[in-house]
């Protein structure tokens, strides 16, 4: 297998990538990375010293590929399939990058802040730093509102690379702070996510590990673990 996907399949930057991938049925293998695991870190390591997840190996090309929206082009580029993931309209693109990066930055940042904070110890906790998140994230969802107007994806008829980053953002971020009334767009565009068949194989997988998730019993319903028989 010529591409070989370094990830963990609870990680939501991971979900980005395997969605792009799933997308288009680019055949690809997957390398589950425990970073509790000194051999498997090592071999994160070795292609990528910063021990970060997903990074993309190919194999033919000789090319490592950190970074989810560099993966994303770089497989849009090199191994195009059936959907286009970015424009090729520059002004288009361009649009596309920019809703990448916002959910990027002002979703999945303030999402992983939260949960990061609920695992650390009682002295290193910020409660300061959760609530602007939580702010931050109720004002994301505002622009993301207005943005949908008469858009089925973020940035128009299409799904793009930026839909691939909002998917799993949403999917964490609303466990979280739900939306609210005045979100209907907002509601109905993250369930056309929850549809799509690339998403919906991508939560599929996860769901063996969404028990290390510390806001489980928030996940949609059909994606909550089992609870143990008393």
């Amino acid at each position: 297998m010529s591409l070989i996907l370094y990830q963990h399949p609870l990680a939501s930057f991971c979900h980005k990538v395997l969605m792009a991938l799933y997308e288009n049925g680019t055949p690809f293998e997957s390398q589950v990375i425990d970073l509790g695991n000194e051999e498997s870190r090592a071999s994160l390591v070795r292609l990528w010293p910063l021990a970060k997840f997903p990074v993309l190996r190919d194999e033919a090309l000789d090319s490592t590929v950190p970074e989810t929206s560099i993966i994303i082009e770089y497989l849009d580029r090199h191994y195009p399939g059936a959907v286009p993931l970015l424009p090729t309209d520059p002004s288009d693109a361009l649009c596309v990058r920019l809703w990448d990066r916002f959910f990027d930055q002002y979703v999945q940042d303030p999402m992983q802040k939260i949960v990061a904070d609920v695992r650390r110890a009682e002295n290193d906790k910020s409660p300061q730093g959760v609530s602007e998140a939580r702010a931050l994230l109720r004002t994301a969802y505002g622009m993301i509102e207005r943005q949908l107007d008469g858009k089925i994806w973020i940035t128009g008829d299409s799904l793009t690379m930026a839909d691939c980053a909002a998917a799993p953002a949403l999917f964490y971020a609303e466990t979280l702070v739900s939306f609210d009334e005045g979100h209907g767009r907002l509601k109905a565009y993250y369930q056309r996510l929850l549809d799509r068949p690339s998403f919906a194989r991508v939560l599929k997988e996860a769901m063996p590990y969404f028990h290390m998730y510390p806001y489980h019993e928030r996940l949609p319903a059909q994606f909550r673990p089992a609870t143990p028989n008393a």
